[in-house]
């Protein structure tokens, strides 16, 4: 598995090629578990198995997407509280369940792209305690957008340099972010818009998944924090749930602070005519909490049947076909929707 974490390593930084020689970064890795600082480097590597990183660099990185055996890249941003053997278990079943829909959509005679989910791993803490936790992973999340938007910079070099009519790369991007992951997605592309104006509003992502985001309702309009996720994507797709206990904690945990406001994956966006109309709110609560006693970790599976679960379903009609499914019980015109075993 690929992914890329801007964790505190044991081994340091990425050691800088001598001049002259033909470097190619191949070293192995460990996190510093107990160190929750926020990186402003980021390390692409790869995952062999259960604590086996190696660090490969961005160049390999990026080949290596480029030569994968799929049509299209998922990159998975977890939530708050979860430490990278945690966050690799998350990805590798999101993996599985998107293979199975894959082989069954194929045995149906239907479209079925094959996706590869990659992992961004950010600094989560490992102390004891959640309240304190919470307080810690939301410095790490926001501070964790200076590396990641670093990393769409290198990226977007790398596609301008490597942008051939003979070999394109045609690989569509999709994003999926959970909880506090949220945080991170939102501040790497506002950096990114402020740093890099010119490649702010570049229509990058196919699909943004935001799963019971942990940011204000009212951040994806034009001009809050999340106002640039819409014309960066062909589809915003925000699953929220009025039941999740785990945002009705972060609701009260966030009542100091000037920013105070229902949560986006508590309500989704809190006017969604000030939003733009690639933005779509799909409610989850009719099946959160069988999933999930908190009603907050849906995205994945439905623990009954171990098969995917209806989140997940949605998100793959979303990049087999490109579009957000909309059927006759969605209010008109308001690209609301309310998800059950009826409509997937």
């Amino acid at each position: 598995m690929l992914f890329v974490t801007n964790r505190v390593l044991e081994q340091g930084l990425t050691p800088l090629p001598s001049e002259g020689s033909d470097f190619r970064l191949s070293r192995s890795i460990n996190f510093v578990l107990d160190n929750n600082q926020a990186e402003q480097s980021f390390y692409c590597c790869s995952r062999s198995g259960p604590s086996n990183y190696t660090e490969i660099g961005s160049a390999n990185f990026f080949d290596q997407l480029k030569s994968l055996q799929a049509d299209q890249l998922l990159f998975f941003l977890h939530g708050f509280s979860t430490l990278p053997e945690q966050a690799f278990a998350q990805a590798e079943k999101l993996q599985t369940l998107l293979d199975a829909m894959q082989q069954t959509s194929k045995r149906e005679n239907v479209q079925s792209p094959k996706i590869v989910v990659i992992s961004l791993i950010w600094p989560c803490d490992n102390d004891f305690g959640k309240v304190k936790d919470y307080y810690d992973d939301q410095k790490a999340a926001d501070a964790s957008g200076l590396a990641y938007m670093r990393l769409l910079q290198k990226f977007l070099d790398w596609r301008e340099e490597n942008s051939t009519l003979e070999n394109p790369c045609l690989k569509r991007v999709n994003v999926l972010a959970f909880s506090m992951g949220n945080r991170v997605l939102r501040e790497a592309l506002q950096l990114s818009a402020k740093y890099y104006p010119q490649s702010g509003l570049t229509l990058l992502f196919r699909n943004v998944f935001m799963a019971a985001a942990d940011v204000v309702n009212e951040t994806l309009e034009p001009g809050k924090a999340g106002g640039v996720i819409p014309p960066m994507s062909r589809n915003v797709v925000a699953y929220f749930a009025a039941d999740d206990l785990a945002l009705r904690a972060s609701k009260v945990a966030n009542v100091s602070n000037a920013s105070a406001s229902r949560r986006l994956g508590h309500t989704g966006p809190e006017r969604m005519e000030k939003v733009p109309k690639n933005v779509y709110a799909i409610d989850c609560d009719d099946f959160n909490n069988k999933y999930d006693r908190l009603g907050h970790s849906y995205f994945l599976d439905d623990p009954q049947s171990g098969d995917a679960g209806l989140l997940l379903r949605h998100a793959w009609i979303c990049m087999r076909t490109g579009r957000v499914p909309v059927t006759s019980r969605a209010i008109p015109e308001s690209r609301m929707e309310i998800l059950n075993e009826q409509q997937i």
